[in-house]
């Protein structure tokens, strides 16, 4: 099975830029798609059901254009929730959870804590609320995908200047931390898995400052699977050729 997941930066803006050609090139089983910025209603026919594939949608009901978050798959879904039962993130449209065969996948847009000292806190505070929740999954011995755009870089390797990016959000020591617990906790980076010391290798570039020329960028976009999952893992890349948005797709292919 291949998974990929993308942060788009807006639906209808990729679409524009050849979103559906590479959907119809890499033919992953799953799609897993955040900053949509759209709600379903909004977007035609091709976006909602590519290639027959079935789409599950989340969006922001507090602002609109912002944040959301769809999975397409074209294998049985058991079940689909559009949060964790936390009001205050689920209304911001960051999750999609599906169950497909038996793994639990969380297509999840964390918070970018950058703008304000308010949504550093709320960062922080979705950070430990939601591995609080994982946890609960994992103790029930449930395998566990979580995908998306964390918002989060772990090492230093992981971006491309690591000093003087530790003292900007989505690089500090504490968010550096929190990713280590959660690895610690049960969790395991796949692209790490098969790429363990690999350099320069970027899954997002700042517009504003023209970084992707230059590669100057940061690693932000995962697939973490549960331990119990590493058995069934075959290969993980970064896309980084894909145009389209200024992140670049993440992808996964493992035995179900």
């Amino acid at each position: 099975m291949k998974l990929v997941t993308w942060n788009v930066n807006g639906i209808r803006a990729c679409q524009k830029k050849g979103f559906l050609d590479f959907f119809e090139r890499e033919k992953p089983e799953i799609l897993c798609l955040q900053e949509t910025k759209a709600h379903a209603e909004q977007l035609d026919e091709s976006l909602i059901n590519p290639m027959s594939y079935d789409s599950f949608w989340t969006s922001a009901s507090t602002r609109n254009g912002y944040s959301g978050t769809v999975t397409y798959t074209c294998l049985p879904v058991e079940n689909v929730e559009h949060g964790i039962g936390i009001k205050k993130f689920d209304d911001e449209g960051r999750f999609v959870v599906t169950q497909i065969h038996d793994i639990l996948l969380y297509n999840v847009y964390f918070p970018n804590g950058s703008a304000r000292e308010e949504r550093h806190l709320y960062k922080q505070e979705f950070l430990r609320k939601f591995m609080r929740h994982l946890m609960k999954k994992l103790a029930a011995g449930q395998k566990v995908i979580v995908v998306g755009d964390y918002n989060v870089a772990h090492r230093d390797i992981d971006v491309h200047d690591p000093v003087r990016l530790s003292k900007v959000s989505g690089f500090l020591p504490e968010e550096q931390e929190w990713f280590s617990q959660f690895l610690d906790a049960g969790f395991v980076d796949t692209f790490r898995y098969f790429h363990p010391d690999e350099k320069e290798r970027f899954s997002w570039w700042s517009y504003r400052e023209m970084a992707r020329p230059a590669n100057r960028g940061w690693r932000i976009d995962y697939i973490c699977v549960s331990e119990n999952l590493v058995p069934q893992l075959k290969a993980a890349d970064i896309l980084d050729q894909q145009m389209g948005s200024d992140h670049c797709p993440v992808m996964l292919e493992l035995e179900v």
